[in-house]
């Protein structure tokens, strides 16, 4: 009978055990526990060397040098399957720990000398904290500002977030918070209205050196924000170590401060994100399950879509832990226009929380003295019609332009949008039409998301960078010179033709009322 029960051990926590045993027979007797019990190969390879630091290489039924596939992970305490969620176990640590390496003589690793990297790829952090066993809950959106007001995109993911925790609710028996979080200059009044717009509570960081977006504060609150540190009044309202999910807008900004604040809370993150739902995964990859051939249930999962770069197909990105290696929060930046924010409710109630945290005057060294400010740019969200124009027009690009605003003129409520070839491009308009070329009317995946009631893309062949933008248009109609042209396959009309002569014919329908275009097909295969 052994000492030790190495189930009762993560490969970790028996390695160190494993320290304190001098003798063979013992430590041969741990390595059969082992294959007789949950037959970790990493554990097996932790008793090996250990024999080997004591002159015994052991017998050759563990696994052998070079034999560990690169990036596997042991199980953990959990029973792999049932209690496989992530969820907290009872007599688990919860207590955040930093992670500190003992070092020998030489101030050198005896970890370095063996870890690959890939169990904790930032393990060489000295300020990323790891958690055993942490608590995860709630849902937090980071709410940017400009000018003393909510950006659109920031009530848009908070209406996307209500949405996601009232069915989470549903689904797990469990309600859990959405959370805001912001911070600028006399920004209290904007976490007020963050509740109008779904949060339950709202945490705000006020001080007038903030009221410009900076990358090293903003990060630095974020994160002490999402690990609960801070005075007890400002953190007393929640019992969670992280949150379980995060939320950033697909801003300049956004997409600064989510990547920074996803790497100091030592997760991942899922950039420009189109749409996301929760639900549970099964996967059988022995990096997530711990061994090969165990399949392992995540629940809680943030499913988290994106355009890949097929040309025409979208991504699904999950944020799955590995065994000894947890992942939270599951983060996604989200673009704007992607969702319908909800109606505010002004006498909703909720929390709202100042957040207290010591500034380092040395995170405020840039100072910005003066500034110009731009005009305003165009807003194509919210139109009922969008008439979008493509590269189609490259051989008259100014007379392309103007039958693209003629037929926007023909309806009540229109606006002309562009693609990214237009603006790339290097065609030459006239002074009359040229502002309508800029980067402020783009649609697509770096530009605006649209969705009226009625899209005309013309000359548009329709990459899913452009679709990301306006697929989500209630009746799209397309024309194009190539039957083939990939917009044909989301368009519920294809008119085949050149849009110098089709236009005109719309425009014309669109004022009388009737339509005569034989080209118009339903956007079937006939």
């Amino acid at each position: 009978m052994t000492a030790i029960d190495p189930d009762d051990y993560t490969v970790d926590e028996l390695t160190e055990e494993l320290e304190t045993i001098d003798d063979e027979d013992e430590l041969q007797a741990v390595l059969e526990a082992e294959q007789a019990g949950k037959d970790r190969k990493t554990a097996r390879k932790a008793v090996h060397s250990r024999l080997e630091d004591i002159g015994d290489g052991g017998d050759a039924d563990g696994v052998e040098d070079g034999t560990e596939t690169e990036g596997e992970y042991e199980a953990t305490k959990e029973d792999v399957g049932e209690d496989a969620a992530g969820e907290a176990i009872d007599d688990a640590d919860d207590e955040e720990t930093e992670v500190v390496e003992e070092t020998d003589e030489a101030g050198e690793s005896d970890e370095a000398e063996e870890d690959d990297g890939l169990s904790h790829p930032t393990r060489d952090k000295r300020h990323v904290r790891a958690l055993s066993n942490g608590e995860y809950a709630d849902m937090w959106v980071f709410c940017e500002t400009q000018q003393g007001e909510l950006l659109d995109v920031s009530t848009e993911m908070l209406g996307k977030a209500r949405e996601l925790m009232d069915q989470f609710a549903d689904d797990y028996g469990e309600e859990e918070n959405v959370v805001a979080f912001l911070m600028g200059d006399d920004c209290e009044g904007l976490a007020e209205e963050c509740i109008a717009y779904g949060a339950d509570v709202a945490v705000y960081h006020d001080d007038d050196r903030l009221d410009r977006f900076l990358h090293k504060p903003y990060t630095e609150i974020s994160a002490h924000m999402a690990r609960g540190e801070g005075s007890v009044e400002s953190t007393d309202w929640r019992d969670h170590d992280k949150p379980r999910y995060v939320l950033f807008p697909a801003t300049n900004n956004g997409r600064d401060l989510s990547a920074k604040v996803q790497a100091e809370l030592d997760s991942g993150l899922a950039s420009d994100c189109s749409d996301l739902f929760i639900e549970e995964n099964e996967v059988s990859n022995p990096v997530k399950t711990g061994e090969p051939g165990v399949k392992k249930t995540f629940e809680k999962v943030l499913h988290m879509k994106r355009p890949d770069f097929s040309g025409f197909e979208y991504s699904t990105i999950l944020c799955l832990d590995n065994p000894e290696r947890e992942f939270h929060p599951q983060g996604a930046s989200v673009i704007p226009g992607s969702f319908e924010p909800m109606e505010p409710d002004y006498d909703r109630e909720g929390l709202v929380v100042e957040h207290e945290m010591e500034l380092d005057d040395e995170w405020f060294a840039v100072e910005i003295t003066e500034c110009d400010q731009l005009e305003a740019g165009i807003d194509l969200t919210g139109h009922e019609v969008i008439v979008c124009l493509g590269r189609g027009i490259a051989d008259d690009p100014t007379h392309g332009m103007e039958l693209g605003l003629d037929l926007v003129d023909a309806f009540e409520d229109a606006e002309l949008g562009i693609t990214r070839g237009i603006v790339t491009s290097s065609y030459e308009f006239e002074g009359h039409v040229e502002e309508y070329s800029k980067e402020e009317r783009q649609i697509g995946e770096t530009g605006q998301v649209v969705a009226p009631d009625l899209y005309v893309a013309a000359g548009v062949s329709g990459a899913v960078q452009h679709k990301v933008g306006m697929d989500e248009s209630d009746t799209i109609v397309a024309i194009n010179t190539d039957p083939d042209a990939r917009i044909r396959d989301f368009s519920d009309y294809f008119v085949e033709g050149d849009l110098f002569e089709v236009l005109p014919k719309l425009t014309e329908a669109a004022k009388s009322g009737e339509i005569e275009v034989p080209a118009v097909t339903d956007g079937g295969e006939d």
